[in-house]
């Protein structure tokens, strides 16, 4: 259902939007939290890092859709936002057809690159043929992982953050139940996580069909909606491909910290791996933020309300700051009883309270640039949070990770604190763009 973000309270569009998108995304967490959760209550850490090395992959393709899709979502919303509801039907139609194709050409491709990319990953001896199954199973569900983040990045941009809550609600409870089926009735271990998983989505994509036959979206899609059109397309291409880069990027960060993660051992890389899975959790308000800011931005930046645009970016970096504070303080505090919920393993326990302590202050810096990057998206200049992403990867979170890990051998706080560094010059750096821009654009 289309939903006017450009007049009201700005700070209750921020909670009514950012709180379905916060708890979709939770539930998109927690089904992958499941995976690792219950793989490990049935079998052996060999299975556990096969979930978590093939979940990071899959993870890395997922967000590198999701920030394509962002080019979707702000072409929408400022259609919308200025009234505009046959520009906004062109972007849908062109927007399915476009990401339907790469869906299919893609999940080809990584088929016949299956062994390399375990291989890349330095996964362990012992966890290589989970993962590699993993990895296969997942590949094949790719069309469907894009299809449901096509149709939740269209709903959000016409201003509706619940229907994508609701479709992964579906998947959520099918994937725990498919879980429990597959890894403690059959055993199948990380065949079973991914079987899970993958049908999961294929529900989820399903009841989303059924979903929009039902809702009244406000728009009339035409064939010709449906052709390709070269402006629409780059457009969409334009503002999505630098934040799919950028997400790709920081994924690859992540990687390359799993691989430097994995040379120390199986323990380390099952004590980065659930710590990851733990992040990505804590990450959920930061997260909701850059999309919140970027579908509310663009539909009031559509209509010309520059001002309402620059108190969305406001509010979000409030509360995302506000977050981050609490939950940084109250790990401290709790760190080895939570990632204890994922492994019985005193010594993965110890590694793990050791790097989440200093993983944990990123989530301040990460919720503030990630509010600039949405509001950054929705004025169109998504290249510059690609740049911030990337120099602070290249400068500090990468080679301060390396560095680290070489110096303290024995414990993985640096290392945790290396990544938040990351963040906090890009939070710098983004400062300086966003003054850049208002001087430029004088709005």
């Amino acid at each position: 259902m289309e939903r006017d973000l450009t007049s009201g309270s700005v700070f209750r569009n921020v909670i009514y939007f950012s709180l379905p998108y916060f708890l979709s995304y939770f539930l998109q967490t927690l089904y992958g939290m499941a995976d690792l959760f219950i793989v490990g209550q049935f079998d052996g850490v060999a299975s556990t890092t096969a979930v978590s090395i093939g979940s990071q992959v899959m993870h890395m393709l997922t967000v590198m859709i999701v920030g394509l899709a962002m080019g979707a979502t702000v072409s929408i919303g400022q259609s919308i936002g200025a009234g505009d509801k046959k520009r906004a039907s062109v972007f849908v139609g062109n927007t399915v057809i476009l990401f339907m194709g790469i869906s299919l050409v893609l999940a080809v491709l990584l088929l016949f690159f299956v062994k390399p990319t375990v291989a890349v990953m330095s996964t362990p001896a012992e966890a290589v043929s989970g993962t590699a199954a993993y990895l296969t199973i997942c590949f094949l569900g790719i069309p469907f992982i894009t299809a449901y983040n096509l149709i939740s990045s269209i709903f959000r941009g016409l201003g509706d953050s619940k229907s994508p809550m609701y479709f992964i609600a579906v998947a959520c409870a099918v994937n725990i139940i498919l879980d429990y089926l597959f890894i403690g009735f059959f055993h199948l271990g990380a065949s079973g996580a991914a079987l899970g998983t993958t049908l999961s989505q294929a529900c989820s994509v399903l009841f989303a069909l059924i979903a929009i036959k039902r809702k009244q979206t406000g728009l009339s899609l035409s064939r010709d909606c449906f052709r390709p059109q070269k402006k629409p397309l780059g457009k969409i291409l334009n503002i999505g491909i630098p934040v799919a880069l950028q997400d790709g990027f920081i994924q690859i960060a992540f990687i390359i910290i799993t691989i430097i993660a994995n040379r120390r051992g199986l323990n380390t890389a099952a004590a980065v791996g659930i710590v990851e899975k733990i992040i990505s959790f804590l990450f959920l308000i930061p997260s909701s933020m850059l999309s919140t800011v970027s579908a509310l931005a663009a539909q009031n930046i559509g209509a010309g309300k520059y001002d309402r645009a620059k108190q969305t970016l406001r509010y979000a970096m409030m509360i995302a700051i506000g977050f981050g504070l609490v939950v940084s303080i109250l790990i401290q505090f709790i760190a080895a009883p939570v990632v204890g919920l994922f492994t019985a393993d005193a010594a993965v326990i110890l590694l793990g309270a050791q790097y989440i302590r200093g993983y944990i202050w990123d989530c301040i810096f990460a919720g503030v640039h990630f509010s600039f990057s949405g509001y950054f998206c929705a004025c169109g200049k998504s290249g510059i949070s690609f740049l911030h992403n990337l120099i602070a990867i290249l400068c500090v979170r990468i080679p301060g990770v390396y560095l680290t890990s070489k110096i303290f051998p024995h414990t993985l706080f640096p290392m945790g604190l290396a990544t938040a560094t990351g963040s906090l010059l890009s939070v710098i750096i983004c400062i300086i763009a966003y003054r850049w821009l208002c001087e430029k654009s004088g709005k």
